[in-house]
């Protein structure tokens, strides 16, 4: 007896059908088919409620689904073949459900299973057979082989045959790595086995269907997740086999790239894999034609390709052999790697990559590329991978990381100091879902939470990584933190070393020295310090330019890159809050000088506006689009700044005149609302002309622009006078608010 159900998408009126070869499909006669039904909480699905018993005689059914309208009318689903399923007289007496995929997909083989679970007789097993347990997804489930009938169910029935062995399969649809550690003490351990096959896939990890960004992170925490679930198994005493990757029919080229990267690399794990790529393979990545149900899952001939691709050796076992393997994994793994007789030692957790350093002697030590005799007995006997390893506790005084080189040497110099026990655990490890969350990872720089508290940045690549706001996926990705103030506990002076999380993620910039890992520790709420926002007023572009040499820039603010003479038209754009600042009919461009200039504030004018491709003397709508753009952003900014910051520091250069500066000062002090702010003067004149101006502060210094631009020396001594000018003020990296490029309700 068979059920069958379809997905299809339909209009209203429309309903689903089929007909088929034999009678109770109506021989082909559109009149007479078989009506499905759907229904508002499960369309598009659509099904057949009666099970239907094929007539004795028939060992194959062939049919196609129809698409009827309101008067009876049916459209063929496709042409070409048809569907089909066998007629086994064996399974008359059970219901199956046979599942055609969409409608308009025809399966080159059928899916189908049985509606009610298979009571299973009691295993006795023979003196020499063993337990074998199967745990993965849908695929070793056998989802979309006939009757479930798939790769592991084959293997089942032969290894039974052929030795007696009895095979277990806890297999579960949908599941991933983080599920399967999470079900394996409750599905796993209690089945007592002799050998575990962990059959997952990177394709349930989301690899498929995840924004570009995030498909190292889902690599590395399916690899990491892989070796921890080995790691569980010989902690039963059970022998590891894994399933290889395999296909999915959504994966393209960098998936594929990644596919292979894993593959490979699980090869030389030292435990066995099933090698199902090579048999299953378009070599781009997707199943080979005619071997899938759909993206995600091989029919009932992938199925058997996926068996005939295992190598039965592996389960020729001798039990006294596998007995005394397991002996091994339940003594203790820890090896001496290095003593000197006189405190210090290493020894490392090969399986678990770990590297314990200890020093009870008076003296201190450094691990360094020169102890040639330290390094070849890491390189021989401690197992460490290339990448980066990390302290357990970090502890004051002791560098938190060190980085191993591809040929298992410690690259970086760690100094010991006397009275340490310390260890060091693999990057890899910190990446299984048990041991942290991975907020990004982009095959270099990873951030990945520890705690609710604690953010390790892991930087593995050869270069500094310098994260900002501007870095959108990362910004993102920090969300996931509660909002507040991060510090490194070991380096709380060093510049960059200050993280501020805001309810839109991160909110300033920090720097990650290459081949190294640094922790942020929760320090306090970002209401606990009075964030600075330094907003420049022009008159040319030489702050940002230092502002930018600093590292001290985000997103661009109306002023930076104009020339405003005039401190009036600044105090009168502000007090407009810069209505008309980007107006066309204001607007009247050069080509002489190559400017845009302004004729209702006569002193300002735009040098960066019109570009190479522009047509700007017979049609300049494309500059004033591109100008409405910027400008519209760079305006929310300027607000959106003044509104959320804790203290305005704004910075105007170029000489000014007294009245000009208190104009200025009474309409900043108007649009800050109360808001603590300075006016910070930088110009080539006495300060005398400013004495006694609230909240003005002047320094006769000169910036030019223009020197600064063909003088990186002399722009970089500037910018160190810039720096110490903030600095006597208070600002620092560690209280700087940074502008998002985009703040909430800008859609620009």
């Amino acid at each position: 007896m068979y059920k069958f159900s379809i997905i299809a998408h339909t209009k209203a009126g429309e309903s689903i059908g089929f007909v088929g070869s034999t009678p109770e499909l109506g021989m082909w006669d559109i009149k007479k088919c078989v009506h499905l039904r759907t229904s508002g909480d499960r369309y598009p699905l659509w099904w057949t409620d009666t099970a239907i018993n094929f007539q004795p005689s028939a060992e194959l059914v062939e049919y196609k689904y129809v698409r009827l309208d309101a008067k009876g009318n049916g459209q063929w689903e496709a042409l070409g073949p048809n569907r089909w399923l066998p007629i086994n007289p064996e399974t008359q007496s059970s219901t199956i459900v046979v599942d055609d995929g969409a409608f308009g997909y025809l399966q080159p083989y059928p899916f189908g299973y049985f509606e009610e679970s298979q009571v299973k007789m009691p295993w006795e097993p023979a003196s020499q057979g063993l337990k074998i347990v199967v745990i993965g997804s849908s695929v070793a489930v056998g989802h979309k082989a006939w009757l479930l009938r798939g790769w592991a169910w084959l293997l089942g029935q032969t290894l039974e045959q052929k030795y007696g062995h009895q095979l277990v399969n806890v297999s579960e649809v949908g599941a991933n790595v983080s599920r399967t550690i999470a079900r394996f003490t409750q599905v796993v351990t209690p089945q007592k086995p002799d050998v575990v096959i962990i059959a997952l896939s990177l394709g349930n990890e989301g690899l498929a269907y995840c924004p570009p960004h995030e498909r190292r992170a889902i690599q590395r925490r399916f690899e990491s997740g892989l070796q921890q679930l080995v790691k569980m198994t010989r902690e039963i005493g059970a022998r590891p086999i894994l399933g290889g990757v395999y296909p999915n029919g959504d994966y393209k080229p960098e998936h594929y790239w990644l596919l292979r990267d894993t593959h490979n690399r699980m090869l030389n794990w030292g435990v066995p894999v099933l090698d199902w790529l090579a048999a299953l393979d378009d070599q781009r990545g997707c199943w080979q034609a005619g071997i899938s149900f759909d993206p995600a899952h091989p029919n009932t001939v992938g199925h058997r390709l996926m068996y005939e691709a295992i190598d039965l050796r592996l389960f020729d076992i001798d039990k006294e052999e596998l007995a005394k393997e397991k002996q091994r994994f339940w003594q203790p793994n820890e090896v001496l790697i290095y003593s000197d007789n006189a405190g210090f030692y290493i020894s490392a957790c090969v399986a678990e990559k770990r590297l314990r350093i200890s020093n009870s002697s008076q003296y201190s030590y450094t691990i360094a590329s020169y102890w040639q005799e330290l390094q070849t007995a890491l390189q021989t006997q401690a197992g460490l991978i290339p990448g980066i390893y990390i302290a357990k506790s970090v502890q004051p005084g002791i560098l938190p990381y060190f980085a191993v080189q591809e040929d298992g040497a410690i690259a970086t110099s760690v100094e010991i100091p006397p009275q340490v026990d310390i260890e060091y655990s693999a990057v890899f490890n910190l990446f299984s879902p048990d041991n942290s969350q991975v907020l990004f990872y982009d095959g270099h720089l990873g951030i990945l939470q520890a705690d609710e508290h604690n953010i390790w940045m892991i930087n593995e690549s050869d270069h500094e990584y310098n994260i900002q706001p501007m870095w959108q996926e990362v910004r993102l990705a920090l969300k996931a933190m509660p909002a507040g103030v991060y510090a490194d506990p070991l380096h709380p002076d060093i510049s960059f070393r200050t993280m501020m999380i805001g309810n839109y993620g991160l909110e300033s910039r920090v720097k990650v020295p290459a081949k190294s890992a640094v922790l942020f520790q929760y320090k306090c709420k970002l209401s606990d310090i009075s964030r600075v926002g330094i907003i420049p007023l022009g008159d040319r572009c030489a702050v940002r330019m230092m502002l930018y040499k600093m590292e001290y820039d985000g997103p661009a603010f109306p002023f930076d890159l104009t020339r405003t003479t005039n401190i009036a038209d600044v105090a009168d754009m502000v007090e407009n809050r810069f209505e008309d600042m980007w107006n066309p009919q204001y607007l009247h461009y050069n080509p002489d000088a190559g400017r845009i200039y302004h004729s209702k504030w006569t002193g300002l004018s735009f040098a960066h506006e019109v570009e190479e491709t522009d047509n700007a003397v017979y049609d300049m709508s494309p500059v004033y689009e591109r100008m409405r753009v910027r400008y519209t952003a760079r305006s929310q900014r300027f607000w959106y700044t003044i509104d959320n910051c804790d203290q305005a520091l704004f910075v105007r250069t170029g000489i000014c005149d007294r009245a000009g500066v208190i104009d200025l000062v009474n309409k900043l002090e108007k649009q800050c609302q109360g808001k603590p702010f300075q006016l910070l003067l930088l110009s080539p004149q006495t300060s005398d002309e400013f004495l006694g101006l609230t909240n003005v502060v002047h320094y006769n210094v000169e910036f030019n622009p223009d020197r600064m631009y063909d003088d990186l020396g002399h722009w970089m001594y500037c910018t160190e006078i810039m720096r110490g000018i903030l600095e006597s003020l208070g600002i620092s990296s560690k209280n700087l608010f940074w502008c998002p490029p985009n703040p909430p309700g800008n859609s620009n």
